[in-house]
């Protein structure tokens, strides 16, 4: 048995000789080698395929604005804002501040003119393709390096995963806050 799975099949509650404190319980461990596996993920793709974000300098929530955007192109200012669990004229000053770096376009809506749709522009949807690209061509050049085994557990967890991240998400898609 592996040091990490020797980890996990320990009991829940047992102190732990050097700091006296209970060991983490069965689902602590697997966050926690969730987490590690899932960041040093991360940090190789960067290495091999470059800046884990194209849009430096941005800060995080025109970062964050901009992928929502890009996830649903047509939003609008409010629904961003609800999104986002930020006050509307806070994404209207984000989308100022990326329209003027061409990156986002604020469109009026033809059937409320009130109402403003956000999409983000071509130079801007480039620049994701090219960086979705090359974190696509660094996973898939090394996946033939594994053994079929190891390819079929990878397969089988992109469902885990995502109902991971649906929980995470909470019942409304936007808020798993646990309590």
């Amino acid at each position: 048995m592996s040091a990490s799975n020797q980890s996990l099949a320990q009991p829940a509650g047992r102190a732990s000789a050097a700091t006296d404190a209970p060991e983490p319980s069965v689902e602590d461990a697997l966050a926690d080698e969730l987490l590690a596996g899932i960041g040093a993920l991360r940090r190789g793709l960067r290495r091999s395929a470059g800046p884990d974000w194209p849009f430096s300098p941005l800060t995080g929530a025109q970062a964050e604005l901009l992928k929502l955007v890009r996830r649903q192109p047509g939003i609008s200012v409010a629904a961003a804002a609800a999104e986002l669990r930020v006050a509307a004229n806070t994404v209207s000053t984000l989308v100022r501040q990326l329209s003027h770096q061409q990156l986002l376009t604020r469109d009026v809506d033809p059937d409320d003119r009130r109402v403003a749709r956000l999409r983000i522009t071509e130079g801007a949807a480039a620049r994701f393709g090219r960086w979705r690209d090359g974190r696509t061509h660094a996973l898939s050049a090394v996946l033939p390096e594994l053994s079929p085994a190891h390819r079929q557990a990878l397969a089988d967890v992109v469902p885990a995963l995502a109902e991971l991240t649906r929980r995470l998400d909470g019942p409304d898609g936007k808020d798993g806050k646990r309590e």
